[in-house]
């Protein structure tokens, strides 16, 4: 049956311009010309082309209307000649319905919650690329994100908040798109920091990915003044362990945050070490210890943050068993902690507690790497090692057979 469709030649008209294939959906745009719905929506959302392909004009207007008497004429086409029949296609997601729902949930507090589940159940129901950017562009051009976005600003109905909260997520904005809507909207901001304090695990996961997203394209003086709070509630995420998807944003939310301002000494006195820490007892996940060991190395920039390290008893320890054992990543920021550790609070307690837990064995056995991609390590661990020679070069706990690597000094 193969080999018979081969055979037969398919009528121009219903060949789309794009694939030059038979269309299975055709939607005609406001040039006039047909295309099929697959492909034209690739070209319009996820390509983000703004033109007719074939006219090359302007679309003003992006709304797709479906030619049902050439999509019958094809059906029955495939019909009369044994091809594999093209079925009635599912109804897409369109602005007029979207509109309707928005119009409907004024009514009520209860039209608004009902409304809400709508759209949640629209967001949901594809997982492709194509599918989602549609119906993100839908969802934008009826005025639902904006919808979405005000409920948050009320922050009255924690129902209501929570699906806007998950309706948002799903949605997956681009960074201009964060700018526009969210970046610098306290109202916003405010909002999703109550959902992290009060919300549901659901809710709070949605939120720290939301302020993630949002502190990744703000303003440096936006960075510069986060609030306490904030810190708080991030490291309660890293703590209570909703989601690997949700430490991971924790994480990115505080790599973000840290490097500005005062921020560090905020993240260290609402216990950022040592919920670090603890992460990295606990995970052997390589981009989750990459970017714990990023955050320690950006706290131990402040004394706070190196006092800290010092004063849980697992703290050297674990970032010491890190090297070698995860990426070269890890093991140049575990290494790069311990230099700050020893350049600026190496006292004798805080070095024979190195030499006890595996430190300074540790940094030897980086001196016996050949590889290129380590050379910089190799280089700090060598630092580290002369830094402190006449306390550890003689030490019984460094194995003899390393011991030839430690530097001369």
């Amino acid at each position: 049956m193969e080999e018979a469709y081969h055979e037969i030649e398919i009528p121009c008209y219903f060949i789309c311009p794009i694939s030059m294939q038979l269309m299975k959906d055709p939607v005609t745009v406001s040039t006039g010309i047909t295309y099929d719905r697959e492909n034209i929506e690739k070209w319009l959302f996820s390509c983000k082309k703004t033109t007719c392909p074939i006219t090359k004009q302007v679309l003003t207007d992006t709304d797709l209307t479906p030619n049902h008497t050439l999509r019958r004429l094809i059906q029955g086409w495939c019909t009369l000649n044994a091809y594999e029949r093209i079925p009635t296609p599912k109804p897409p997601v369109d602005k007029s319905q979207i509109l309707k729902l928005l119009h409907e949930a004024n009514n009520s507090p209860k039209s608004q919650l009902l409304c809400l589940h709508k759209l949640r159940s629209i967001t949901h129901r594809n997982d492709s690329i194509r599918d989602h950017e549609v119906i993100k562009h839908v969802l934008e051009s009826s005025g639902a994100v904006e919808f979405l976005l005000s409920i948050l600003r009320k922050n009255e109905d924690s129902n209501s908040r929570d699906e806007s909260l998950n309706i948002l997520h799903k949605i997956e904005f681009s960074d201009s798109d964060l700018k526009k809507y969210m970046a610098d909207d306290n109202e916003i901001l405010e909002s999703l920091m109550h959902a992290l304090e009060s919300g549901n695990s659901q809710s709070r996961a949605n939120a720290v990915s939301l302020l993630k997203s949002a502190f990744s394209v703000s303003d440096p003086a936006q960075l510069i003044g986060s609030k306490p709070e904030l810190f708080n509630q991030t490291v309660r995420i890293l703590k209570d362990k909703i989601s690997q998807q949700s430490t991971k944003a924790a994480l990115k939310l505080l790599v973000e945050l840290c490097p500005w301002g005062k921020n560090r000494i905020k993240a260290v006195e609402n216990d950022a070490v040592s919920a670090l820490v603890e992460l990295l007892l606990e995970t052997s996940e390589r981009r989750v210890c990459e970017m714990v060991l990023v955050l320690l190395h950006q706290l131990c920039g402040c004394a706070e943050g190196r006092a800290e390290l010092i004063r849980h008893g697992a703290g050297l320890a674990v970032v010491s068993k890190k090297i070698l054992r995860v990426s070269n990543v890890a093991s140049e920021r575990a290494v790069r902690i311990i230099a700050l550790v020893c350049k600026f609070g190496g006292n004798c307690r805080v070095l024979q507690e190195m030499m006890q837990v595996g430190v300074v064995s540790k940094l030897c056995l980086v001196m016996q790497v050949e590889t290129s991609s380590c050379s910089k390590t190799k280089e700090r661990a060598k630092e580290v090692l002369r830094m402190h020679a006449r306390v550890w070069k003689d030490a019984s706990c460094i194995p003899p057979h390393l011991l030839s690597s430690y530097p001369n000094y």
